[in-house]
């Protein structure tokens, strides 16, 4: 009889857990759903078991899937709330505080992770940040081969003391556009600094091109050789060492190379997967300066990420807008190659690749001595005039001047601006500076400019009777000082094709 019982308690238990109601941590109270969108609800549970969910007075009901998956589409609605979501299965989970109104992921590396205590004026910032209508979820840290269904989080409500961990050009993208169209916002976080962009592709689609074979052939050599465990002993060897004669630098234990946010597919497993689908209206992105060694092969890499993230997500194109580097490093003393330079000009070469997808050009609010800038407002701000523009139907100025074409004329080329606004204008000075000017030897020399309508500036140099090039800001900490008179400045540039310094780098 004793056996008979433990048989049936055993049944019960294996059927409760098979029945268990699972979704991902990104529906959680608090939360913010798309407006005027069909809305995407999905998780676990038994096979074949029925679903319903209740939503401000609407019931959808379906079943899961033999392997217990369920996705439920609600229909679109309309900005507001507070409302509750109810799922019904077997037990029932149920979400209080739900707002519906803008979702935007913020994703990248440092530079979107870094926090907005970390930025220009963080305590008047903290001190402003109430609120009610703005919420914040960020996703751990995770970099794994194996695919997510969740993350260790909830969303919260925007006050003085969440804000100060939050993104800083996240919570700032945020603000404008709550401010801008007095509906709720909802931010989703999920940076990692120094992240390189391979670690957020789906592993099998660079398995396959060739530009990518020496990076993926360099990681799967890592993945046979290395040795968590050993690193670790060695440097638990090196602390004791050091601990007993404090002599010279304490040592850092290592970071686990498997588990880091370089190997390709890491993140997008653990920090895009348990988001996947999550219904948005878009993503922006900073990230690049990990890539900056291997600038061409971005140029295929990057509109690979974005295809990558709209084809799974399955919501069609949604908008993709990113930053541009900023400037960084020292001033160069005369023209040289640029690694920072050639990955701008493959972020921007992304614009023609991709529908829906924008730049904002910070080459003026960088700092040369840190490679993390503290003026994320305006950076904030600059993505916010992309969306606000394109997505929302404000008229704003949003894109910053943008080479369009160019003619020799003797010894000057002169160049040919798109989105010059009203006019272009150079700051702080009439004569225009970061142009650089080569001939046919191709030797750049620095140049002078000289704007000569509202859309065209003169370029030439003495040194150079019959020049064929021109390039701008084209440095990792470029002098530059041509803008519209919006106050948006000009994109970085080159007119050549000649071999850059990262042509080779894979």
């Amino acid at each position: 009889m004793k056996i008979v019982m433990s048989l049936i308690a055993l049944i019960c238990v294996t059927s409760t857990s098979i029945a268990e109601l699972r979704m991902s941590a990104i529906f959680s109270d608090h939360m913010v759903l798309q407006q005027k969108a069909p809305i995407h609800v999905w998780g676990w549970t038994a096979g074949g078991q029925e679903i319903t969910i209740e939503f401000d007075g609407i019931k959808t009901t379906d079943r899961a899937g033999a392997d217990g998956r369920f996705d439920i589409v609600l229909p679109a609605h309309d900005a507001g709330g507070p409302f509750t979501l109810k799922v019904i299965a077997d037990e029932t989970k149920e979400f209080t505080d739900v707002l519906v109104g803008e979702v935007w992921v913020c994703s990248g590396q440092s530079n979107m992770q870094w926090a907005v205590q970390q930025s220009d004026d963080p305590d008047l910032e903290a001190l402003t940040a109430n609120y009610p209508q703005i919420r914040l979820v960020s996703l751990p840290q995770v970099g794994t081969q194996e695919t997510q269904t969740t993350f260790n989080g909830a969303w919260t409500t925007c006050t003085p003391e969440t804000v100060k961990d939050f993104s800083a050009v996240g919570y700032f993208f945020g603000r404008q556009l709550h401010q801008t169209l007095n509906v709720p916002v909802g931010l989703i976080d999920n940076a990692w600094g120094g992240s390189s962009c391979e670690a957020w592709i789906r592993r099998e689609l660079m398995e396959g091109p060739e530009i990518y074979q020496p990076l993926m052939e360099r990681w799967k050599q890592t993945e046979a050789t290395y040795d968590y465990e050993a690193e670790m002993k060695k440097y638990e060897a090196a602390r004791a060492e050091w601990e007993k004669t404090k002599q010279g630098n304490r040592p850092n234990p290592p970071q686990n190379q498997l588990k880091n946010q370089h190997r390709p597919g890491n993140l997008y497993n653990g920090m895009i997967q348990p988001i996947l689908g999550y219904t948005i209206r878009g993503a922006i992105w900073y990230q690049g300066e990990s890539n900056a060694s291997r600038a061409y092969q971005y140029r295929e890499m990057f509109p690979l990420m974005i295809q990558n993230w709209r084809d799974d997500w399955k919501q069609g194109d949604f908008p993709f807008y990113w930053v541009q580097l900023a400037d960084f490093t020292a001033e160069d003393v005369e023209p040289t190659g640029s690694n920072w330079a050639e990955l701008r000009e493959a972020q921007t070469m992304t614009m023609s690749r991709l529908p829906k997808t924008g730049e904002a050009v910070i080459i003026d609010i960088g700092e040369g001595r840190d490679i993390h800038p503290r003026n994320k407002q305006d950076v904030a701000k600059r993505l916010a005039r992309w969306a606000l523009a394109n997505e929302y139907g404000i008229s704003v100025p949003f894109q910053s001047p943008t080479y369009k074409s160019h003619t020799v004329e003797g010894n000057k080329i002169v160049v040919k601006f798109d989105h010059a606004g009203p006019t272009l204008y150079s700051f702080d000075k009439d004569e225009v500076v970061g142009f650089q000017i080569a001939g046919e030897d191709q030797k750049f020399v620095w140049a002078r400019g000289k704007i000569t309508g509202n859309d065209t500036v003169e370029v030439s140099a003495e040194s150079v009777s019959s020049p064929v090039a021109v390039r701008y800001a084209w440095s990792n900490n470029p002098v530059c000082n041509l803008y519209s008179r919006n106050g948006l400045p000009a994109n970085p540039f080159r007119t050549d094709d000649w071999k850059g310094v990262t042509a080779d780098a894979r």
